[in-house]
């Protein structure tokens, strides 16, 4: 019997309170056996949320412990590792110096991920478990991954993403932010929870329509609390769950305890103490959101997600599309909220792909930026939002400046830039916009945009009357073949003004011809 192939890889999280490494034997399959989880408290997040930059003597303890972190990888011999860098360091206003100071000293580059890349990691740590998770099917199910920056709140249901939303009142920061109020106050858990509320009612008018019935708790020292709430008796089988009524009794008595009284009571460090408050408080309010009755606690953490990931690139498991279609349900949902015209958007969407994929030998692209194409599709018209003159413009700005799960700040840019030039305007250095991408990037975009452009003035009356398209290469020119049953002189007249601005891109000169 053959012996089942493996790899090695590392997963590192250079977090706001922790510094955490783990090492896993993957398989092609995509299973996951950890061999090592490393684990060193830091101060990075608390410098970055008290003074806005990271102290000296937290880089040089950093530095100290990747540098441990490197050299286990090395001893594993390991060709495949990813560090990232989250709030803490991504926040800071001397994160380059401190990335530096790490790359040098430690051996590592460390990478920062915004908040939907982490957003994205995590949720595929998640949705990993939950696909093995019966009690889950079909369920509206709420995950509150609470962080040391911020709050994910994400909703599950019917196998796929419905909603999402981050926000900054992680259990770190709020610490940093209130800490004068707690020298104030007698009442310091009191001032706090009416401060996350304030932050987080709104939530109240939006989960309802979802019908949760499942809560799944990430982040938030989960596993302290987890500790202090379950019985000694317990079954075993139960180890991952937090029932509502104990978290309460917790919540009930902490809130009337200081940090040092609750150290002391729970033999908990300072770090864990100080967060242990508002994880409660968070956990608590959302949960009461909910007609869930407990807080299933899988444990899994962003060095899972991080793996998961890593082993879905490398072997392009069904798991990686699965994930990159919940995106596009996230950014429908964008679209929605900006009353874009869901009909032509798809009819959009399913033509520029369906161009991409023909002329493929053409423009040499590959599956991400078909990728970046389809969601600028869907949200190349999102600017009528604010005014339809200039919508193009509005577009480049509002997409810019969303937080669309998996997307780097580099990536939503050049989404972003796609949009910008669908309709009149084509790309131009004179654009700030558009001269500040490097060569590759610059490419890619116009690329894209004749692509979305054609795709545009096939449906320019916004009345879907193609009802099949063929691409074929001839000589120096494409043949744009189309089937309808109606007059589409309106989209053969828009079709012929973006030929000259394709075929300077492409290379290929567009002709239509109408064969229906």
């Amino acid at each position: 019997m053959q012996k089942q192939k493996y790899e090695i890889m590392a997963a590192i999280d250079a977090g706001s309170n922790s510094l955490r490494m783990m090492i896993a034997q993957v398989t092609p399959e995509g299973e996951i056996s950890t061999l090592e989880d490393l684990y060193m408290p830091t101060y990075i997040g608390k410098d970055t949320f008290s003074y806005g930059r990271i102290q000296v003597q937290s880089i040089h303890d950093t530095c100290e412990t990747l540098k441990g972190f490197f050299k286990t990888i090395q001893s594993y011999k390991l060709k495949t590792y990813r560090a990232v860098s989250t709030s803490g360091i991504r926040e800071a206003e001397n994160r380059e110096y401190v990335l530096e100071q790490i790359r040098i000293r430690s051996g590592l580059e460390v990478e920062v991920i915004n908040n939907a890349q982490e957003r994205f990691l995590m949720y595929k740590a998640i949705r990993s478990y939950m696909s093995d998770e019966k009690k889950f099917a079909d369920k509206g199910t709420l995950i509150v991954d609470i962080r040391s920056g911020g709050v994910e709140v994400s909703v599950y249901s019917e196998g796929s993403l419905r909603f999402t939303e981050y926000m900054k009142v992680g259990s770190l920061r709020l610490r940093e932010i209130l800490a004068d109020l707690e020298k104030r106050t007698l009442d310091f858990p009191g001032v706090m929870e009416e401060f996350i509320k304030s932050r987080i009612d709104y939530m109240n008018s939006i989960l309802p329509k979802f019908n949760i019935k499942s809560f799944v708790g990430l982040g938030g020292e989960l596993k302290t609390i987890m500790k202090l709430c379950t019985s000694k008796k317990q079954n075993n089988n139960n180890k991952y769950h937090i029932k509502k009524e104990e978290l309460k009794v917790l919540y009930e008595k902490v809130h009337t305890m200081t940090t040092s009284q609750i150290i002391d009571e729970f033999k908990l460090s300072r770090n864990q103490a100080e967060i242990l408050l508002p994880s409660i408080i968070l956990f608590n309010s959302f949960l009461e959101m909910t007609d869930s009755k407990t807080i299933y606690a899988p444990m899994v953490s962003l060095r899972h997600g991080l793996l998961v990931h890593m082993v879905d690139e490398r072997f392009n498991t069904i798991r990686k599309k699965e994930a990159y279609e919940d995106i596009i349900t996230s950014v429908w949902h964008i679209g929605k909220k900006y009353s874009i015209d869901e009909v032509h958007s798809l009819f959009i969407e399913k033509m520029a792909l369906s161009i991409f994929d023909q002329t493929k030998k053409v423009h040499m692209l590959k599956d991400i930026e078909r990728f970046y194409l389809r969601v600028a599709s869907i949200l190349h018209d999102i600017g009528k939002y604010v005014n339809h003159n200039n919508h193009d413009v509005h577009s480049f700005n509002i997409i810019r400046f969303q937080d669309i799960m998996g997307l780097s700040d580099a990536e939503l840019n050049l989404v972003a830039n796609i949009a910008r030039y669908h309709s009149d305007e084509i790309p131009d250095l004179s654009h700030e916009n558009y001269f500040v991408l490097d060569a590759q990037e610059k490419i890619i975009v116009s690329k894209l945009t004749v692509i979305l452009r054609i795709a545009e003035a096939l449906d320019i009356s916004h009345k879907q009357k193609i009802k099949k398209i063929e691409v074929h290469k001839h000589g120096q020119e494409l043949h744009f073949n189309v089937w309808s049953d109606e007059d589409i002189m309106l989209e053969e007249w828009s079709f012929v003004s973006n030929t000259n601005f394709f075929e300077e891109v492409m290379g290929n000169k567009p002709v239509i011809r109408r064969r229906g």
